[in-house]
């Protein structure tokens, strides 16, 4: 049986979603190591430390394929803000965002171990919410499940409820900037999607 030439080193069904959408042969193999969460570590450094260790700790097992890993969190008043532990830490993220305009980061990183190839980078996208009621915003959660998603929120499950705009990679606030991936794939492993 031929390999795919991607592995995914996630069990966000989002990020198998942006790739699958875009046409890219993969297999998902969510890494199991402990995610770092330091407060005193800055957003920019934190994703790129966990995108790493979640790539490093799957492409051993996957010298010939490309590994891809990312990591995204919410930064909000200089704080980063993950998933939520549980719904009141949801709701009060929700309230925290509201009307308000906060900064998505995702840090991937790809490697090919057998060529001992690693290409990392970062995206943020500007993501402004809309004023809304507390009606409104439990009536948002009740629409979605907050406590797999970094800020409590998903653009891409009912966000027209919640965001007024965004500037930047759309992708990149679902979990996987994918024009970035796209163009990192070509250019550095002449991987180019099946459609």
């Amino acid at each position: 049986m031929i390999s795919a030439p991607i592995v995914l080193a996630s069990g966000s069904p989002r990020r198998k979603d942006l790739l699958s959408e875009a046409g890219y042969q993969f297999e998902v193999r969510p890494p199991d190591i402990e995610e770092i969460d330091d407060p005193s570590i800055g957003i920019r450094e934190l994703t790129a430390i966990n995108a790493k260790i979640k790539a490093l700790a799957v492409a051993e097992n996957s010298p010939d394929q490309v590994v891809i890993a990312a990591d995204t969190l919410v930064l909000f008043n200089e704080r980063s803000l993950g998933k939520p532990a549980d719904l009141t830490e949801a709701a009060t993220m929700l309230a925290e965002l509201n009307g308000k305009t906060h900064h998505v980061y995702t840090a991937v990183c790809l490697i090919k171990h057998g060529s001992g190839q690693i290409i990392e980078f970062d995206v943020a996208t500007e993501v402004t919410f809309r004023e809304l009621s507390e009606e409104e915003m439990k009536n948002y959660h009740s629409l979605i499940d907050p406590l797999d998603k970094a800020g409590a929120y998903a653009a891409q499950e009912h966000g027209h409820l919640i965001i007024a705009e965004s500037n930047g990679s759309a992708t990149n606030v679902i979990g996987l900037p994918m024009e970035e991936v796209a163009e990192k794939l070509k250019t550095h492993f002449a991987i180019e999607p099946l459609i």
